[in-house]
């Protein structure tokens, strides 16, 4: 007989299993996997990796050998891509700090009393980011920026007892796949305003005939997925909250160390992407997702995820951290909770904060800078080839910009990517752009004698046309 707490096969408790779940046998399960595809137990030694036995060691490491041989590697320019996380330097000293035990196994700080060395660095987090974004309160932490702005809508629901969110038809539409899981299931709906085709800024009249009492919140990205900066960011707040309606912000850290940042510019809850900050690029995550909200006590309560206080001990002699308003979350409140959002992504926070702190204000503001330089740069040389226009949209940019080609994008990738040059990410399909439209991104790991050897290459593609 199968022990009571231990999973097992035990013939009887299978049986017991099956019936109390109301199918006949396991093979029921995967039911909707057609048969063709379903691998037999008599087929499992025809399987090339031994599957059905135990490999050893040696046997394992040769066939991982054999699947990475067939990996292409470029070891020239950094990816000119970007559109949502981008390729940006990790200093060795973050990977030193985050590779220690103290942080790389802790996972969350249940045990408050315990684990004030994790709750410590999470308050650090917050705190920069808190200061960055010029925004009273920080979670630690969402997903991903998709996440986090998934979550904002819903904390817009809550607190509104509205369902319509109004954001722009530029928007990236892999966030906007995101946010539309998110708010369906509480009849939520996106709705498109607008955005100006010769600069890439919200269209203010198309935002004003929109906007109305069923409006839960505004929301723009700062920059923008086409990287522009939206010249007009403080009066769309206005227009929201002339309307009873929030505004949300949607942001890119590294750059808000140049830009005003969204506390200043009225947004009631900022969102945005932590991947820029010491995490890499890393096969598409772990990521960080960033939510701030400002000084709102009906915010504050709705925010999910982790929120770390600073307080004292009882003799009052020392500090002490403590998780703060934790009523929201599942452990305590089950179903009642304002999220389902508990594993955060605690050692991301931390690597934030690690690299927040190497870099500091001047350092921030320096590499902000030495990104846009390179970025404007980029558009230059490329905008002096024949056929091409660089920046598409005139507005002011950073980091990220649009470029139209002469050719299909398609071709034009294949034509780079033949080269060793992975570079842009095709717009067809957001909005009114083409298929001849591109999305490239220019950062610090881009050096000048590569964006000359993109230019060069590209120029040698558009003559080949």
């Amino acid at each position: 007989m199968g022990h009571p707490w231990i999973p097992n096969s035990v013939e009887s408790v299978r049986r017991e299993m099956l019936e109390i779940i109301g199918v006949g046998s396991v093979d029921d399960l995967y039911s909707d996997i057609p048969e063709s595809l379903r691998i037999k137990p008599e087929e499992w030694d025809k399987l090339p990796i031994g599957f059905g036995r135990v490999l050893s060691e040696v046997e394992i490491a040769r066939h991982m050998e054999e699947i990475f041989s067939k990996i292409e590697s470029y070891r020239g320019p950094a990816p000119f891509m970007g559109g949502g996380v981008w390729p940006h330097h990790v200093p060795e000293a973050v990977k030193y700090v985050v590779s220690r035990g103290e942080f790389l196994t802790a996972y969350t700080p249940y045990q408050a009393e315990i684990s004030q060395g994790l709750m410590q660095a999470l308050f650090e987090y917050q705190s920069l980011i808190a200061e960055l974004l010029e925004m009273e309160v920080v979670n630690g932490s969402m997903y991903d920026w998709s996440s986090a702005l998934g979550e904002a809508l819903l904390m817009a629901i809550r607190v509104s007892s509205r369902r319509k969110f109004l954001v722009p038809e530029t928007m990236n539409p892999r966030h906007r796949k995101v946010a539309e899981t998110y708010i369906w299931p509480h009849d939520g709906r996106l709705v498109s305003v607008k955005v100006d085709r010769r600069t890439g800024l919200l269209d203010l009249n198309d935002l004003e005939s929109k906007v109305d009492s069923e409006t839960a919140a505004v929301y723009i990205e700062y920059p923008a997925y086409t990287g522009v900066l939206e010249e007009n960011a403080s009066l769309i707040g206005d227009i929201a909250h002339r309307r009873g309606a929030l505004y949300i912000m949607g942001v890119e850290p590294i750059s808000m160390a140049i830009l005003e940042p969204p506390g200043r510019l009225g947004a009631d809850i900022a969102v945005g992407e932590g991947q820029p900050l010491g995490l890499g690029l890393n096969y598409g995550g772990p990521y960080l997702g960033i939510l701030a909200v400002k000084w709102d006590g009906e915010l504050v309560r709705q925010m999910p995820g982790r929120i770390i206080g600073l307080t004292s001990t009882v003799d009052g002699k020392d500090k002490a951290f403590a998780m703060i308003l934790q009523t929201r979350e599942q452990h305590i409140r089950r179903a009642r909770a304002t999220s389902n959002i508990t594993t955060n992504e605690a050692l991301m926070a931390v690597t934030a904060a690690v690299y927040l702190s190497l870099l500091g204000r001047d350092g921030l503001v320096e590499l902000a800078k030495h990104i846009w330089y390179k970025s404007h740069y980029a558009a230059k040389k490329l905008s002096s080839i024949e056929g091409i226009k660089a920046p598409l949209l005139e507005g002011e940019f950073i980091m990220d910009f649009t470029v139209r080609l002469p050719l299909e994008t398609g071709k034009f990738r294949s034509f780079l990517k033949s080269r060793k040059i992975m570079a842009g990410v095709p717009l067809e399909g957001l909005a009114w752009f083409t298929s001849r439209d591109l999305l490239l991104t220019v950062t610090e790991v881009h050096t000048k004698n590569d964006i000359d050897r993109l230019v060069e290459v590209a120029e040698e593609c558009i003559r080949g046309v």
